[in-house]
């Protein structure tokens, strides 16, 4: 078997040790096929001559996730039944996109581990780390311009450019205890919701023109849904589910919802506390246990929770009249999946 053909059986057979994992096969269902050619064309364009980028190219291949956009483009594509050839390049894009900002982010943050695995920058340097997701942007952005469809090429630009501003907003900050919920909301639209918008709005370019609203807003809704869950497991959920320490956002002093929402209500002795912890440039994991504790009693949780399951509500209602299709059904579980991350 060939290195992009065995890439292409690991996406059907890649582990999955999450609650949500049937449900998640059950939603790739309808688009297993494109998406296995998906994968076989990230494998093609990583395999460069260069030894180093083949190298880390391959490493990536490895330790990549769920392909959960573009298994989303590639349903919203279906929407009305069949998609255009032009999916799976675009699809293909959406992911390389995806992974150059995942490897920026490891580079930024001096991550050792993602998904259980060392990280480019762990197993190489940041500056290569750094060169290597320019390279998949760019590689990304090679594949739009030999596409010709500019409707796409605009909305994947203007995504990635959100996601840099975002990313920049967020470095600048210099008082994290000030980050409002209007702020972290705008965050959120930038990093996460762009781009699983722009892959929704990507598809409905694919063979559903006539749901391209109604698929942008499922998808910057659904997005949102997902970032706050996110933010949720990182207070919730233990090493072994996440390939993370819990509490690894508190430990960077990262401000999210659960905590924003927490800080609003908190007696005082409660803040002396947050206020101590971020002004420990090394919390210890007793600090970080204890902030999560002061974050849950004072209903930080339940707040994001709510939060989410609201923007999970507008997904939904999103797609209410789009046709009864498989993809559409698919669409609908994939807001399920999204929620049940954290329970």
């Amino acid at each position: 078997m060939s290195a992009a053909g065995a890439a292409s059986a690991a996406a059907t057979a890649s582990p999955d040790s999450s609650s949500g994992a049937a449900s998640l096969a059950r939603i790739r269902a309808p688009v297993q096929g494109l998406l296995e050619a998906v994968v076989e064309e990230m494998s093609r364009s990583v395999a460069n001559d260069a030894p180093i980028v083949a190298q880390m190219g391959h490493h990536l291949m490895a330790m990549r996730g769920k392909m959960f956009r573009p298994t989303l483009l590639l349903l919203c594509s279906e929407v009305e039944g069949a998609s255009e050839p032009a999916a799976i390049p675009l699809a293909t894009a959406v992911e390389m996109i995806h992974l150059a900002t995942l490897v920026h982010d490891d580079a930024i943050d001096h991550s050792v581990l993602r998904r259980g695995m060392p990280t480019l920058n762990s197993l190489f340097s940041h500056q290569l780390s750094v060169i290597m997701g320019d390279f998949l942007y760019s590689t990304a952005l090679s594949r739009l311009v030999a596409l010709g469809n500019l409707d796409a090429l605009r909305v994947l630009t203007r995504a990635s450019t959100e996601m840099s501003l975002g990313e920049m907003r967020q470095l600048a900050m210099t008082n994290a205890l000030s980050f409002s919920e209007d702020d972290y909301d705008a965050l959120i639209r930038s990093k996460t919701a762009s781009l699983m918008s722009a892959a929704c709005e990507v598809g409905s370019l694919c063979g559903a023109r006539d749901y391209r609203e109604e698929l942008l807003s499922y998808g910057e809704s659904l997005g949102t849904a997902f970032q706050i869950v996110d933010d949720l497991i990182d207070y919730t959920e233990a090493r072994e589910t996440t390939g993370k320490p819990t509490g690894l956002d508190l430990r960077e002093h990262k401000v999210t919802l659960p905590l924003i929402a927490a800080l609003r209500v908190m007696p005082a002795p409660d803040r002396r506390i947050v206020d101590d912890f971020f002004a420990d440039p090394e919390p210890s994991d007793m600090s970080i246990a204890e902030v999560i504790r002061i974050v849950g009693e004072n209903g930080g949780l339940d707040y994001a929770r709510k939060r989410g399951a609201m923007f999970a509500s507008r997904a939904e209602q999103a797609l209410t009249g789009l046709p009864d299709t498989v993809a559409r059904q698919s669409l609908i579980d994939s807001i399920s999946y999204v929620m049940e991350r954290h329970s």
